[in-house]
């Protein structure tokens, strides 16, 4: 056999392939790969018991429209003042009506997903709620703060796999706004999709006129929904005033909701795997249910977030093998009733950005991804949900690359075995030159931030690995980050004259109130 010549370059060498992300689809080549802890026997007893929870026992309502509007559609009055059954029928007729689909538009298109995605992947989006932060400049902890919210916005704006941003909890404003000052701070800088996560009722308006403002108006929110919102039950079993007003209102504005349901093991749930699940399960299905009737034809994602009690020293735990365990079925069981899910896909219960973190929120992740989940949430977040750092964030965007890419199932056919040359390969000869090779290689997951040094290579940086790579990422994302934010100036004032506004009525409502509905 005549030894080939050695190719010195190529006229027109094939182009890199440009790797899936929150915003463009990925190849398919095969179905997905799944992993649950459910069959379809214990799905389908799983299904049952959710349904007879809410048939047999109930779900708690204080809103009196809301109530008014459940014994209305079918529902019975339960054992108790304020109980309200659901029946089957009711709940099935919601599963049907309920929108399979939704778009999370960006403010502009090239930022726009849909929900499911077409090709059964997964959106990332950033950490909600934390009241602290660490500084990407010299990793110090402080509460967090409004700068802090227009960083978290500058990183996340960066990191193609995160499709939107979660605003959190702010200090040095009026504890009672917080939310609407938060959420303002992140819609200003960033054009991708946002999270909306109100505190108070009074506050539901505020945001969505903002998001309006945003958006260019609110006939362009309902068109195109840049926002979505937040409503979360108050475990075990019952729905709050607020939480009901957000279902109305969002129906009103035409905004996606996130039904969340965060039970906590050893608590507010039982203490055990499937226990957990069903509660979720149970409190979602009611969410839904109520958004059927008071919002009908609104989308909604159910929202299972985890949580198992530390029976040692009471603490909540999202990360544990316990809390693991039930985000997969409880994304299963949601799956089985035809519901868009969203759970945790990342987050640790260690406060810093180390290796403990690194494994959990790793883990944590390709858990869920394999359980089907459509949207995984915690990038960047900390002890249990409770802190934010940028530098996590940018880690989080890696492993979300590489999860990605381990779930798309490769192709198996002669072309992608290289059949014709392995079946005819000589002694001593490689692949290096191969055509095949030449091909493959530009479609290789090439990672950004993680390293792949040689140890003398390593040495000269002087070890400069992944975390020095990443605080390097974030902190340039936060210098570039334009001054005066995205939106107009139009835009600006209009926001800051709604936020001063809601400070003056809403600190005024709460001012020597205890809050009890």
């Amino acid at each position: 056999m005549t030894q080939r010549p050695k190719r010195r370059g190529r006229k027109s060498p094939p182009q890199s392939v440009k790797p899936a992300d929150a915003f463009s689809i990925d190849r398919v080549f095969a179905a997905r790969p799944g992993f649950g802890f459910l069959d379809a026997d214990r799905l389908e007893f799983m299904q049952s018991r959710a349904f007879a929870l809410l048939e047999d026992y109930g779900v708690m309502v204080v809103h009196p429209a809301a109530k008014a509007a459940f014994l209305k559609a079918g529902a019975t009055e339960g054992t108790e003042a304020g109980r309200i059954r659901l029946p089957r029928k009711l709940v099935e007729e919601t599963l049907a009506a309920t929108p399979k689909s939704a778009l999370f538009a960006g403010r502009k298109p090239e930022f726009d997903m849909q929900v499911p995605r077409p090709d059964k992947g997964f959106i990332l989006r950033t950490g909600t709620g934390g009241h602290g932060y660490v500084d990407p400049r010299d990793a110090s902890y402080r509460n967090m703060d409004v700068q802090a919210a227009r960083e978290i916005a500058a990183v996340a704006n960066d990191l193609d796999q995160i499709g939107f941003i979660a605003h959190p909890f702010v200090h040095g404003v009026p504890e009672v706004t917080a939310d609407i000052h938060a959420y303002a701070a992140i819609t200003a800088n960033t054009h991708k999709h946002v999270w909306m996560q109100p505190y108070q009722k009074e506050n539901i308006e505020y945001l969505m006129k903002i998001a309006a403002i945003a958006a260019g108006g609110e006939d362009v929110l309902r068109a195109r929904p840049s926002t979505s919102v937040i409503t979360c039950s108050f475990t075990p079993l019952e729905f709050k005033y607020m939480d009901t007003e957000v279902i109305i209102q969002a129906g009103q504005y035409g905004v996606p909701i996130h039904a969340c349901s965060l039970p906590s093991a050893g608590g507010t749930a039982p203490l055990s795997v499937p226990s957990l699940a069903l509660m979720a399960a149970a409190e979602i299905l009611g969410m839904m249910t109520m958004a059927h009737i008071l919002a009908p034809g609104t989308p909604v994602i159910a929202t299972p977030l985890m949580f198992a009690l530390d029976m040692r020293t009471g603490s909540a735990l999202q990360s544990s093998v316990e809390a693991m365990q039930a985000a997969n079925m409880s994304i299963q069981l949601m799956k089985s009733f035809g519901m868009m899910t969203h759970t945790y896909g990342s987050g640790s219960d260690t406060p810093d950005a180390d290796h403990q973190s690194m494994a959990e929120r790793a883990m944590l992740m390709q858990n869920v991804a394999l359980a089907g989940a459509d949207i995984l949430g915690g990038v960047g977040q900390l002890e249990c949900a409770t802190v934010f750092s940028p530098v996590q964030a940018v880690l989080d965007n890696e492993i979300g690359a590489m999860v990605r890419r381990f779930l798309r199932s490769p192709a198996i056919d002669d072309s992608s075995l290289n059949w014709d040359e392995l079946s005819s390969i000589r002694v001593g000869w490689h692949f290096l030159d191969s055509d095949h090779t030449v091909a493959q290689c530009r479609d290789q997951f090439i990672p950004t931030v993680f390293q792949r040094d040689g140890r003398d290579d390593y040495e000269k940086k002087e070890r400069h690995g992944a975390f020095e790579a990443a605080r390097d990422a974030a902190l340039a994302s936060i210098a570039a980050a334009p001054e005066g934010g995205m939106l107009d100036e139009d835009q600006t004032r209009e926001i800051a004259e709604l936020a001063a506004k809601a400070d003056e009525h809403i600190v005024q409502v709460y001012s020597g109130r205890v809050e009890t509905v």
